[in-house]
């Protein structure tokens, strides 16, 4: 009777066009290795040859990925228990025995199947989250994908127009909106707006909702009174259709932001916990998901408030060695989620009386904006961990009373706050 849980132990190192394996037979304590091809096709086919060689009994497969392909393709399987990784903690433990950094994709598959067999312990198994709670986290992900995508087709669109139209950036504080886009549909030059009247002009601001009168009394001004950068038919209009080309996938890009958003907001509101993340102040429409999804369904996952912080990548990290002692910045942390409680906590500010006053003292205590920042966020973070723990949404009111009858130095501070 073998000692192992599993019938084997599997190693794989994925590439695209193929995937190098190594399976260790618990009971016969004999490995081998192989190549299997990436197409979905001889996937099925490896693993249908794996059922029938061990019987359909439990077999666990370390990968170097958390999500992807691959591991899309193995999760369907029952039989199959999955052991994702960090591809640096394979990297290390190669390195620690091959310190000339040699490096080949069948040895990889082999240190896989020894961190299995002798580290399992340390590793976790891969737990499927819910089919909603997956959905959500892959829409404002790829939202997110498509805002920094917004970013870049915007920022070339920019660099275009200081060449030859700068009027037309002076005249839109934000330019990720459909209205840059159609004024720059209907004139993509400065002689084009100029052939047109104050009241033609003042019009098209208007139907864009655009109705603050010194706002577009201003704009006017500026095209009215601008002078041409440049004469020059070769620069005007090669980018005149750069600039349409840009123009029309800016405008895809910001309907499909708003298709996303759509779809986050009706799955986001049938959600178990969005009531407690929807009640936190400037949470809104698009942070509100992303703190739902850096808490999970899980209330198991989180022993406390302090391994949410380390995995986020909030808490510092402290490095002991003889006399020294130093603190640093967590270099491994999910950088979107660590990106998500800073970008809230700097938001909180707007709308919490005490996450103003708290990060006020921080900046007075000569503390960098980001390092205040990230100290408010450490702060937020304990206090969400017992409002998703108790299911209770957080209430501001409450928390104020509760600083003032512990007597906190943040509610003196509150209170000199003018």
């Amino acid at each position: 009777m073998t000692e192992f849980p599993y019938a084997a132990l599997i190693g794989i190192d994925w590439a695209d066009d193929k995937h190098d394996v190594c399976v260790y037979d618990c009971a016969t304590q004999t490995q081998e290795q192989s190549v299997i091809g990436a197409r979905p096709e001889a996937i099925e086919a490896w693993v249908m040859q794996l059922r029938s060689r061990f019987n359909g009994q439990k077999l666990a497969i370390c990968l170097e990925q958390k999500r992807g392909p691959l591991i899309y393709a193995l999760c369907k399987y029952e039989f199959l228990v999955l052991y994702p990784v960090n591809p640096q903690t394979v990297a290390k433990y190669r390195q620690a025995f091959t310190t000339s950094r040699a490096k080949d994709d069948p040895t990889d598959a082999e240190l896989q199947v020894e961190l299995l067999n002798k580290h399992r312990d340390k590793l976790t198994v891969w737990q499927p989250t819910s089919p909603n709670l997956r959905k959500l986290q892959a829409l404002v992900e790829w939202r997110r994908t498509l805002v920094e995508e917004t970013g870049r087709v915007t920022n070339r669109l920019v660099d275009v127009l200081k060449g030859y139209f700068p009027q037309a950036i002076d005249c839109f504080e934000h330019r990720d909106t459909e209205v840059f886009c159609d004024f720059l549909t209907q004139w993509a030059s400065l002689d084009a707006v100029q052939q047109m009247s104050d009241e033609q002009l003042h019009q098209f601001f208007c139907d864009h909702h655009s109705r603050y009168q010194a706002c577009n009394a201003r704009r006017i001004e500026i095209l009215r009174n601008g002078i041409p950068l440049t004469e020059d038919s070769a620069i005007v209009e090669s980018s005149q259709l750069m600039v349409q080309a840009l123009v029309s996938q800016l405008r895809s890009l910001i309907t499909s932001v708003r298709q996303f958003e759509t779809e986050i907001g009706h799955l986001f509101a049938h959600m178990p916990d969005a009531k407690i993340f929807a009640a936190l102040p400037q949470a809104g429409t698009n942070l509100a998901p992303r703190l739902l999804l850096a808490f999970g369904e899980d209330r198991t996952r989180y022993q406390s408030a302090q391994d949410l912080l380390q995995y986020a990548g909030i808490a510092p990290v402290t490095e002991r060695s003889g006399k020294k002692c130093w603190v640093h910045w967590r270099w491994g942390a999910p950088k979107f989620l660590r990106q998500t409680f800073v970008e809230w906590a700097n938001e909180s500010r707007k709308a919490s009386v005490w996450a103003k006053a708290f990060y006020q003292a921080q900046k007075q205590a000569r503390k960098s904006h980001q390092a205040a920042i990230r100290a408010l966020a450490f702060k937020w973070i304990r206090i969400l961990f017992r409002c998703w723990q108790d299911q209770v949404p957080y209430d501001e009111a409450k928390y104020l009373l509760a600083l003032h009858q512990k007597g906190s130095p943040l509610a003196q501070q509150i209170t000199l706050q003018p």
